[in-house]
C-alpha cells in the first residue's frame, strides 16, 4: 500500500500527523483536478468528454465536407463558402475562439465530424438540421432567398425622397442654425483628436514618432523600427488630413506641422532622388537605404499628388516633389520582365529586389491621376505606364488558381508575377488592385477594367465568402482554398467601396471634386477662391439651399 511507503506511517493503526493529513489530501485533490481537467482537453467526439461536461456550448458553425476536409490541414480554420452545395458528405462542426490574434492563422479550432454526433441524436433530430442547412444552402446559392434585399424595390416603396425636396436642408433660417449647431458638435470631437495627436510631433526634427499614448501624450517609435526611426508612409500620410482639419478649424497649426515634414523632406539628400524608407526623428538623418512604393513606402507618394489636386492644383511645391519622385522612380525601379510585364522592384542600398508588393499595386491608380498635370511630352507616356502596371497587377491575379492575388510576387529566377515563397502566398482582401483598376476606369474609360474587376469579384464570391463574412485566404495558388478566418476592415472601407465605384457612373464622388484618402475616405477638394466667395454671401445673410 502507499502509507507504507509514507514516513511515520504505520501499517495496522493508519495514524497520520495533522502535517501529514494535509499533505495527503492535497496531493488527492490535485490529482482529481488534475483528471478532471484533462477532460477539457479531449476532442469532442471522446464519449469519456460527452458524459461529464454539459453539451450547451458556443454554437459551433456548420462547415464543408468529408471531401473538403481530407484535403485540409488539421486544425485549419476554413469556413465553407455560400456557394458549395449542401449534402455532399458528414457535416463538419468548426468552433473558433474569439481571441483577438496578431498573426494569420493563429486561431484555436475544434472540429467533431457530424457522423459521430448523430450517435448521440436520435434518427429525426439528425435529419433535420442537415435538411435545414441543405434548404439554407442551396437557397443562398441560387439567390433565391425569399429576405434577399432590393435596394430599387426599397426605393420604389418610399412614400417620399430620401433627403427630401431641398436635399434635407430646413427651409427657415432659424432650424438651419440649429442643425449646424448640431454638425459643430461630430466637428469638436475631430479637431480634439487631432490636437492629441500633436505632441507626437515634439521631436528634434519635428518629425512625429510612430505610437502616442492619447492620454499622457507620450510617444515612441515602433520597436521594431531601425534604429528608433519613423516610418515614411507614416509621417508622410497626414497631409491631406491635418490640410483638412485646418480647414475645418481654422487653426493653421496642423497645417504647420505638415508643411514641415514637407520642408526637412526638401533640404536633406535623397540618395539618386529616392525617398528610403526610414527617418531619424532626431537626426533627420536617413537611417537605411530601402525604398519602396510598397509597404513603407507607397502613401507618400500617394499623398504628393493628392495633396496637389486636393488644393485645386495649387500647391506647386507637392507638384515638383511629386513629378521629382517619379522621375527617380522610373529611373531606378521600374523594370521590365522578360516576359514584357512592367514592374516596380524595391531598393536595397544600391541592389534591386526583384519583387512587387500587393500594396505596390496602387501605383497604376496614382500614376494614372497624375498623368494630366505632368509635363506635356510625358502625359501620354504617364497613363501608358499606369496601365501596364495595373496589367501587371491583374496578371498576378490571373495566374493563380483562385484569381486572387498574392501578397507579393517576384519576376526572378523564371517567376513572372508569381509568388515564389510560401510566406507570400496570402491574400487579406486587399484592395490596392481594384483601386487602380477604379482608377483607370474613370480615366480611360476601357472596358476591360470593369471585366478585371468582376473577375475579383467572382472570386471573391467564390473563395472568400464565408458564412459570416468574407476571409482572407492562405495560399491563393492552391485549388482548395484555406481561410485565414480574418475580415480586414479595409475591405469594407477600400475593397469594396472601390469596385462599388467602378461599377457606377463618374458623377458619383467625381474625381474633380473629391480625393481619397489613402483609406478611401473621400476628402473635398480646397477651392479658396470658391470658399471665400460663399463665405462672404453667409457673412451678409445670404443662404444657398443648393
Amino acid at each position: 500500500m502507499v502509507f507504507r511507503k509514507l514516513p511515520g506511517v504505520s501499517a495496522s493503526g493508519m495514524g497520520l500527523r495533522l502535517s501529514q493529513k494535509f499533505v495527503f489530501l492535497l496531493f488527492l485533490s490535485g490529482l482529481v483536478t488534475l483528471c478532471f481537467g484533462a477532460l477539457f482537453f479531449l476532442p469532442d467526439s471522446v464519449r469519456l468528454k460527452r458524459i461529464f461536461l454539459s453539451k450547451n456550448e458556443n454554437p459551433a458553425v456548420t462547415v464543408g465536407s468529408d471531401n473538403e476536409l481530407s484535403k485540409k490541414v488539421p486544425g485549419d480554420p476554413e469556413h465553407l463558402r455560400a456557394g458549395l452545395k449542401g449534402g455532399e458528405g458528414a457535416n463538419v462542426k468548426l468552433k473558433v475562439s474569439r481571441k483577438p490574434s496578431v498573426t494569420h492563422g493563429a486561431r484555436t479550432v475544434e472540429r467533431s465530424v457530424g457522423s459521430r454526433a448523430q450517435d448521440e441524436r436520435s434518427p429525426a433530430r439528425a435529419q433535420e438540421p442537415a435538411a435545414r442547412d441543405e434548404r439554407v444552402t442551396s437557397a443562398a446559392h441560387n439567390g433565391e432567398r425569399a429576405s434577399a434585399y432590393s435596394y430599387e424595390a426599397f426605393k420604389k416603396c418610399l412614400l417620399k425622397p430620401a433627403l427630401g425636396k431641398n436635399k434635407g436642408t430646413p427651409s427657415d433660417s432659424e432650424t438651419l442654425q440649429r442643425r449646424e449647431k448640431v454638425k459643430e458638435i461630430f466637428k469638436q470631437k475631430v479637431v480634439e483628436l487631432g490636437e492629441k495627436l500633436l505632441p507626437a510631433f515634439n521631436t528634434p526634427t519635428g518629425i512625429p514618432r510612430g505610437v502616442i499614448n492619447l492620454g499622457s501624450g507620450t510617444s515612441w517609435s515602433w520597436g521594431w523600427a531601425s534604429a528608433g526611426s519613423s516610418i515614411l508612409a507614416e509621417f508622410g500620410t497626414l497631409h491631406l488630413e491635418f490640410l483638412h482639419l485646418s480647414q475645418l478649424s481654422g487653426n493653421p497649426l496642423f497645417t504647420e506641422k505638415v508643411m514641415n515634414i514637407r520642408k526637412l523632406l526638401n533640404k536633406i539628400e535623397k540618395p539618386h532622388g529616392l525617398y528610403p524608407n526610414f527617418l531619424s526623428p532626431v537626426s533627420g538623418n536617413w537611417v537605411q537605404h530601402h525604398v519602396s512604393i510598397g509597404g513603407l513606402g507607397d502613401s507618400f507618394y500617394e499623398y504628393l499628388i493628392k495633396s496637389y489636386l486636393m488644393s485645386d492644383k495649387t500647391d506647386q511645391e507637392a507638384k515638383k516633389m511629386y513629378y521629382s519622385a517619379m522621375e527617380a522612380i522610373e529611373t531606378n525601379l521600374v523594370q521590365k520582365s522578360p516576359g514584357g510585364l512592367t514592374y516596380v522592384a524595391e531598393w536595397r542600398g544600391g541592389i534591386l529586389d526583384h519583387k512587387m508588393g500587393h500594396l505596390a499595386c496602387f501605383s497604376g491608380g496614382m500614376i494614372g491621376i497624375g498623368a494630366d498635370d505632368g509635363p506635356t511630352e510625358q502625359r501620354q507616356h504617364y497613363l501608358d505606364l499606369a496601365a501596364e502596371i495595373t496589367h501587371t497587377c491583374h496578371e498576378s491575379y490571373s495566374r493563380s488558381a483562385t484569381k486572387l492575388g498574392p501578397e507579393a510576387f517576384r519576376f526572378d529566377a523564371g517567376a513572372e508575377a508569381t509568388a515564389t515563397r510560401l510566406s507570400d502566398r496570402y491574400y487579406i482582401l486587399r484592395p490596392e488592385v481594384i483601386e487602380s483598376y477604379m482608377y483607370m476606369w474613370r480615366l480611360t474609360h476601357d472596358p476591360k477594367y470593369r471585366e478585371w474587376g468582376w473577375e475579383a469579384v467572382e472570386a471573391l464570391e467564390k473563395h472568400c465568402r464565408v458564412d459570416a463574412g468574407f476571409s482572407g485566404i492562405r495560399d491563393v495558388y492552391a485549388s482548395t482554398v484555406s481561410h485565414d478566418n480574418m475580415q480586414q476592415s479595409f475591405f469594407l472601407s477600400e475593397t469594396l467601396k472601390y469596385l462599388y465605384l467602378l461599377f457606377s457612373d463618374d458623377d458619383l464622388l467625381p474625381l474633380e471634386d473629391w480625393v481619397f484618402n489613402t483609406e478611401a475616405h473621400p476628402l473635398p477638394v480646397i477651392r479658396k477662391t470658391c470658399l471665400q466667395e460663399h463665405g462672404a454671401k453667409h457673412d451678409h445673410g445670404q443662404t444657398d439651399l443648393e
